[in-house]
C-alpha cells in the first residue's frame, strides 16, 4: 500500500479538550501509516502534529509565513509558502482526506475548499453546513479520534482506487 498523505484542519488556538482529541487524531493515524498535514502552527496543529510524532509518525507544516521556523516543534518537514490565509487550500489539497478537529473560520474556509475539490472532510466537533435551510451532510461527523482516522483512511483509500 502507498504512503497516505491525511489532512487535518482546526483552529491556531484551542482549548484543552479539543488539543487532547487532535493529539489523539495525530496518534490514531500515525498508528494507520498515514503521514499528517496541516497548517504547521499551534493549537490543534501542533496537537495534531505532537500526537502523530508521540507514535512515531510524519509530519508536514504548510506555513503561511516565509520562515521555517514559525512551525511548531512537532513538524518533521516545514513548508514556506508566503502565502497567509490563502495556504489553507495547498493543506487540504496536499490530503487524500479532510479530518477537522474544532475549528473556526480559517478551518472553514478550508472545509469549504475541501468539498469544492472533492476531498472527503470527517468532522470531529467542528462546523455543521445548511443550505437553503436544511441539513447538508457533506461532512462525514464522527464521535471519536480513532473513528476519525478510521474513516480518513478509509475514505482515503477509495479516492486512491479511482
Amino acid at each position: 500500500m502507498s504512503e497516505i498523505f491525511l489532512s487535518v484542519i482546526g483552529a491556531g488556538t484551542c482549548d484543552a479538550g479539543t488539543y487532547t482529541l487532535a493529539e489523539q487524531v495525530g496518534r490514531e493515524l500515525a498508528r494507520r501509516g498515514a503521514t499528517v498535514v496541516c497548517g504547521g502552527l499551534g493549537g490543534v496543529m501542533e496537537a495534531v502534529c505532537k500526537g502523530a510524532r508521540s507514535a512515531g509518525g510524519r509530519t508536514i507544516g504548510i506555513l503561511p509565513g516565509t520562515n521555517h521556523r514559525e512551525a511548531n516543534a512537532f513538524v518533521d518537514i516545514p513548508i514556506v509558502t508566503g502565502l497567509g490565509e490563502a495556504r489553507n487550500v495547498i493543506v487540504v489539497r496536499s490530503g487524500r482526506a479532510v479530518i477537522a478537529v474544532g475549528g473556526e473560520y480559517g478551518t472553514l474556509s478550508e472545509i469549504a475548499y475541501a468539498l469544492k475539490l472533492g476531498i472527503p472532510v470527517i468532522g470531529l466537533g467542528t462546523w455543521q453546513l445548511a443550505k437553503e435551510g436544511k441539513f447538508a451532510n457533506d461532512i462525514v461527523e464522527v464521535r471519536t479520534p480513532q473513528e476519525a482516522a478510521e474513516r480518513a483512511v478509509a475514505l482515503a483509500g477509495l479516492r486512491e482506487r479511482h
